[in-house]
């Protein structure tokens, strides 16, 4: 008995159909680092992560995991807040080579606070995901407090903002500048806020912060890589800005 085309057309879309949905109904594999230099904020990190438990799936991942591959199986990996040179010391030589290969290959990072040095090339432990430099690396623990940040385009875009400023808890993160001289081999990275105020405490001076870049983003390799200096997991209603990036730094693997 012949099988007219339009009923093959139908058995091969109810064959694929249902692989597409399970495709697009995969939640986006999170790994939050766990070692040295990691501080308490990561909690608020995966707290932001679990209110869209359908979307993602959220786990903690150390360095001798990294070294037994386990980065590929997660999409994104998280360097959250404490300090940036424990989390680098604790990765050692290897485990940030594994790090860069992973997002070279295809995979997201989001750096916060700490994880915003580490993924410089301004330091010996750095992983150099994005050609940028510390400015005032002397007065880094500046002090801690709210400030406002000044959005682009493309960041109140990104962060689905209906103004062009808004207000975020700082903690001592890295204020983020563009080198004088660029590395063709560390990609440059496009910022999407600046600091609009600043804290200027502990014999920091005052006039050094604003201007400098609270959030930037690049491409390395395959692979997508977004900073925050400052903490939107520890601001009451920015909370929601984690997921937005974590999205996007899982787009490569998940097609957006």
């Amino acid at each position: 008995m012949l099988v007219s085309m339009k009923r093959i057309s139908f058995l091969l879309l109810a064959l694929f159909v249902p692989a597409l949905i399970f495709a697009e109904d995969q939640a986006i594999r999170v790994a939050v680092f766990k070692g040295e230099g990691v501080g308490p904020s990561y909690k608020q990190l995966i707290e932001s992560l679990e209110q869209e438990k359908k979307t993602f799936q959220a786990s903690r991942i150390t360095t001798a995991e990294i070294l037994e591959g386990k980065l590929a199986n997660i999409d994104v990996i998280v360097h959250p807040g404490g300090s940036g040179g424990g989390q680098g010391r604790n990765l050692g030589e290897k485990g940030r080579e594994e790090v860069r290969k992973f997002v070279r290959e295809g995979g997201g990072y989001l750096g916060v606070c700490a994880g915003a040095y580490l993924a410089t090339n301004d330091y010996s432990w750095s992983l150099n995901l994005i050609d940028a430099k510390v400015v005032d690396r002397k007065h880094w623990a500046r002090g801690k407090g709210d400030v406002e940040v000044q959005l682009s385009p493309e960041g109140a875009k990104l962060f689905q903002s209906k103004g062009e400023k808004m207000t975020i808890y700082y903690g001592q993160g890295p204020l983020l500048g563009r080198r004088e001289w660029d590395d063709p081999n560390i990609p440059d990275y496009e910022s999407l806020a600046i600091y609009a105020s600043e804290i200027a405490e502990k014999g920091a001076p005052q006039g050094v912060m604003i201007g400098t870049s609270a959030a930037v983003r690049c491409q390395y390799g395959d692979g997508r890589v977004f900073v925050f200096s400052p903490h939107p997991e520890m601001t009451e209603g920015k909370e929601r800005l984690i997921p937005i990036v974590v999205r996007w730094a899982a787009g490569v693997r998940n097609k957006e």
